[in-house]
């Protein structure tokens, strides 16, 4: 029986290369819901395309223009925030690919844990913001999460045959993005076309700035310890450049096991929708000859603020992490736009959790007021 998919997020870079692998596995996978915020015209194309159960747009001003291009098609068509949520816990959901940006993927997340439904993490802010709360509520539902992110898919494959041993440590390895070895006076005049200029992974235009300034590894060391239940001081970040690597797990005895592959965000993403079956690909595949030599150095945390501000937030715990990531999505439009430099990035995130009301033990309602709240501060002092 084929494994239906709902792709929240279906017109980013995750939601295509998604509709990518399965296109290709078409015998494996169906898609049952495709969802999108504002890019409605790609969005229909895949409707054509695909054939879903259901399409969800977010928002209401498009729905007009997707109801009348789809309306020959058997396609539901719904609209709003709440629809996405409202979706998820349809019968012949199998899977869900989380890959919706930022803040947003949190309650439709819960909402598809809720409904029993194995969940394809893409949407790493859901971990960072909630995520105690998350893994609570897949063990008490008996919810696999499966992550997609390239780092965490390379931890979650190293450890599969190994979870009755134990981990000393994980060690994450980041590409250093486009600004590695830059110096930090030329940091003050970068555009956004040179931030978005990332060398090895083609990904959304938000986490392609996030790679920039180092705060997606700083989110995804948040995120490593709430999937793989570790401590701080268990996460270690390596800049590698060349992204073969994607990430290591050393043991208690010292060996290390470390995943490799070209990077191409389609093999984590088959991986996490066929797990725990690895399914033939004809992707271009890895050849020493073509890299003779890895290097590794150490990340500069004084260049790249945003991994000791994560770090930090992971220590203090409580909302801190909320914060900062509501606090960072304002910021990176705001450069994005090119209302602030890139090196006020960091600076508006550092301030904004100064003003902030810190929180020791939210829940999901003390999180979407502080995740406000965050927006709120972080706006006034842009």
């Amino acid at each position: 029986m084929k494994r239906g998919i709902a792709i929240l997020g279906s017109t980013g870079s995750i939601g295509t290369q998604a509709l990518e692998v399965i296109r290709n596995n078409s015998d494996r996978f169906e898609v049952e819901v495709l969802t999108a915020h504002n890019n409605v015209d790609l969005l229909i194309s895949q409707a054509v395309e695909f054939l879903p159960n259901v399409v969800v747009i977010s928002r209401d001003a498009h729905y007009e223009k997707l109801t009348s291009a789809l309306s020959h098609l058997p396609v539901k068509i719904y609209c709003g925030t709440e629809a996405i949520e409202q979706v998820v816990a349809m019968e012949s959901i199998h899977m869900v690919l989380t890959a919706m940006v930022g803040f947003a993927g949190l309650k439709p997340t819960i909402a598809a844990i809720e409904a029993g439904k194995a969940i394809a993490l893409a949407n790493k802010e859901t971990m960072v913001v909630a995520g105690k709360l998350i893994m609570d509520l897949a063990k008490q539902k008996q919810v696999p999460i499966i992550p997609v992110d390239s780092e965490h898919s390379a931890i979650f494959q190293c450890l599969v045959g190994e979870y009755e041993n134990a981990v000393e440590k994980i060690i994450l390895t980041a590409s250093g993005g486009p600004f590695l070895n830059t110096d930090i006076k030329d940091l003050r005049q970068v555009k956004p076309a040179q931030a978005l200029d990332h060398p090895n992974w083609c990904m959304g235009r938000k986490i392609t700035i996030d790679s920039a300034t180092m705060m997606n590894k700083g989110l995804e060391v948040i995120e490593a310890k709430w999937l793989f239940h570790l401590d701080p001081e268990q996460i270690e970040v390596v800049i590698h450049p060349q992204s073969i690597i994607h990430s290591l797990v050393q043991f208690r005895d010292g060996s290390m096991k470390a995943q490799m592959g070209l990077p191409d965000m389609r093999l984590p993403i088959q991986y996490a929708l066929a797990f725990p079956e690895r399914i033939s690909s004809d992707y271009k595949r890895f050849s020493f000859a073509d890299f003779p030599k890895l290097d590794f150095q150490a990340p500069d945390y004084e260049i790249f603020r945003n991994l000791a501000i994560s770090f930090s937030a992971l220590e203090k715990g409580g909302n801190q992490p909320c914060l900062m990531n509501a606090a960072n999505e304002v910021a990176v439009d705001a450069f994005l736009k090119e209302r602030i430099g890139f090196l006020e990035i960091p600076e508006i995130i550092e301030k904004t959790l100064e003003l902030s009301e810190y929180i020791s033990q939210p829940g999901i309602s003390e999180l979407v007021h502080s995740d406000r709240m965050a927006r709120e501060i972080a706006e006034q002092l842009i």
